[in-house]
């Protein structure tokens, strides 16, 4: 049988004024097809859009280190594109992708 895998995105790090308001902890899963909110998480469009290219390939069994983005297989970091001041009156947070393989 081919592994399943389920990725949680969790907020590590918040640095300058994020909209959503995001906290450390905050955390949705992606799995199959779909993402699950937890805590009533929002979700940013514009943070979502860049991790999907990773999301992707990390619930298809590829390692965050052969994708690049961590040190461990099942634990990579990606950030939100607002760059934050002086650019931009945002700021960027810094995402936690944990992947855990689903069992059934």
């Amino acid at each position: 049988m081919v592994p399943r895998y389920r990725v949680h995105v969790i907020v590590k790090e918040v640095h300058g004024f994020c909209a959503i308001g995001y906290k450390p902890g905050d955390m949705f899963v992606v799995e199959k097809f779909y993402i699950k909110p937890v805590q009533n998480t929002k979700i940013c469009l514009h943070a979502l859009s860049s991790m999907l290219t990773i999301i992707a390939p990390l619930l298809k069994g590829v390692s965050a280190k052969v994708l690049g983005i961590g040190e461990e297989d099942d634990i990579g970091y990606i950030q939100c594109p607002d760059p934050g001041k002086p650019y931009t009156n945002g700021g960027t947070v810094i995402f936690e992708l944990r992947r855990e393989e689903v069992r059934e």
